[in-house]
């Protein structure tokens, strides 16, 4: 009979572990779809589990954003990080704002949730932060060229390459993702190159 217990102790944890795997692949898809703010409700029903079961695993919404965070993170920043940085700087500029504006189109809804929530949830607005410190860096990797610009420009070329521009020129200007691409490079092209 004691031979049973680790075996019936195993099942329910491989039970618990799917169910909260679940809970996070639940919440993740329903923001993707463009849900950003799901409740736990409706995050429970597209799990298939129960209410109580949510809570269980998620004693509240911000512990639940903090394990989707971990979850998805490598991934996330792998669609910004990488690419090939050699060229000139024309070129360079060109790939970085290409990578970022491909990165962005796959995690608009996620970034848009974040922003929705941030005002509520401490642990948003500490991943988006960190997220800005990962995107300046990976951008002056791309472009050494920025650690010769005045604070003020320097500042003018992260807010230009922001999602928050991206997000302007797709949605509230409607261009399209070639036109956004082309218009937040010659931005940066002015900003950047040499006189």
């Amino acid at each position: 009979m004691s031979e049973d217990v680790p075996t019936t102790t195993d099942g329910r944890r491989l039970r618990s572990e799917r169910s909260r795997q679940s809970i996070i692949r639940a919440a993740l898809g329903l923001i993707e779809e463009g849900h950003l703010v799901p409740t736990a409700q409706l995050i429970a029903e597209r799990a298939d589990v129960g209410i109580r079961s949510f809570f269980r695993h998620f004693p509240d919404m911000e512990s639940l954003f903090a394990a989707v965070d971990a979850e998805i993170r490598q991934s996330y920043e792998a669609l910004f990080i990488g690419g090939d940085r050699g060229g000139s700087l024309q070129e360079r500029i060109l790939h970085a704002v290409e990578r970022r504006s491909a990165g962005y189109e796959v995690e608009k809804n996620v970034i848009l949730s974040a922003h929705a929530q941030s005002w509520r949830y401490e642990i948003l607005r500490r991943n988006y932060a960190r997220s800005q410190r990962g995107l300046r860096k990976d951008l002056d990797d791309w472009l050494p060229e920025l650690a010769g610009l005045d604070a003020v420009t320097r500042e003018a070329v992260d807010a230009i390459a922001s999602f928050e521009m991206w997000h302007r020129l797709r949605v509230h200007q409607g261009l399209g993702q070639k036109a956004a691409t082309e218009l937040i490079v010659s931005l940066l092209q002015k900003l950047v190159l040499p006189r």
